[in-house]
């Protein structure tokens, strides 16, 4: 038997943690306390969904996406001791910004939290003249937040940073897309010397499977593992009743990440409870975090429910590895 896959980077013992229930053949279980953030969490909340979550200070912050009760598209601060306990500010984030023309708020949604270096990079989908591209700031306390220059020119979305250089550079997954609900989308590698000039752009992957027949997208910041990159992705299939958003996993090349090693040919978890297949839109699952903890290879997948509500998923990496290598479409 080989040697197992495991996580390179440090322990994370308040991780949370569900053990996989008794008969589950599921390599990912779904956390029993789900929805574990509901739509009315706030007072000004319609709901609450695709949002990302990091350690910080030995608790938990967050990032999240509150759409608001006149529906507009934002993104607001939240605090947990535990990762399942959230406190998040009613009031969204205000950037402090130097350019007017940057600092433009129209909206913003999906943001995924990154530590890099010495602080926290947020990125989101960022409606700039109204239409979609990424927007990118940096805290460190996640009181204050710096916007910096939009990564891209409009039309992109599903902005995700790796967690540390690549030879030297900054590097970033997205999706190019246009001004509507796209109904296309292939993920790209990019990479930047300083957070602001972007190029070297490389195609990673496209749809394939029929799952994710419609359009895929990166989903929480690569975990870095033995193995290469670990990617988890969402998918969209376009069925007789609109779309059905399910997600799957990937293993990218650790040196030159728009290169895919392995890819899984079956979803991971598709919408199949209520709380997935029920809400704003119906029959989503859209993970934007992933906490993991490298000495035990747990793994926590925050992910959207319905685009209404957060729900939290687990598994463990030399499981995952394990199945992705066997049920791979490369």
């Amino acid at each position: 038997m080989g040697k197992s896959s495991t996580i390179i980077g440090g322990a994370l013992p308040n991780i949370p943690w569900e053990d996989k229930p008794a008969g589950c053949r599921e390599v990912i279980w779904r956390s029993e306390k789900n929805p574990i953030i509901l739509r009315d969490a706030i007072p000004s909340s319609n709901s609450i969904f695709n949002s990302a979550v990091v350690p910080y200070k030995g608790k938990y912050a967050g990032v999240f996406r509150c759409d608001n009760k006149s529906r507009l598209q934002q993104i607001h601060a939240g605090f947990s001791e535990d990762g399942i306990t959230w406190k998040i500010n009613d009031e969204r984030i205000s950037f402090i910004c130097d350019d007017a023309e940057v600092g433009r708020f129209e909206y913003a949604y999906d943001p995924r939290v990154c530590w890099i270096e010495d602080r926290y990079y947020v990125t989101w989908c960022n409606g700039y003249h109204s239409y979609p591209t990424i927007g990118m700031a940096y805290t460190y306390d996640f009181e204050k937040f710096y916007q910096m220059e939009n990564a891209f020119l409009p039309f992109n979305r599903n902005g995700v940073l790796f967690p540390r250089k690549i030879k030297g550079k900054y590097a970033m997954l997205s999706r190019p897309s246009d001004n509507g609900h796209t109904p296309f989308g292939d993920i790209y590698y990019s990479e930047s010397p300083d957070l602001i000039h972007w190029g070297r752009h490389r195609h990673v992957m496209s749809p394939l499977e029929p799952w994710e027949r419609t359009k895929i997208g990166a989903g929480p910041i690569p975990i870095e593992t033995t193995e290469g990159w670990l990617l988890f992705y969402h998918g969209v299939l376009t069925s007789c009743n609109g779309f059905v958003y399910s997600f799957g996993a990937a293993l990218l090349d650790i040196d030159e990440p728009w290169k895919v090693l392995y890819r899984t040919r079956p979803y991971l978890l598709s919408p199949q409870k209520l709380y997935e297949c029920v809400g704003d839109v119906p029959n989503v699952v859209f993970p934007c975090a992933a906490l993991h903890d490298a000495p035990t290879g747990r793994i926590a997948i925050y992910y959207g429910g319905a685009d209404t509500v957060i729900c939290l998923a687990y598994t463990r990496v030399d499981e995952l590895i394990e199945f992705i290598k066997a049920n791979s479409s490369v």
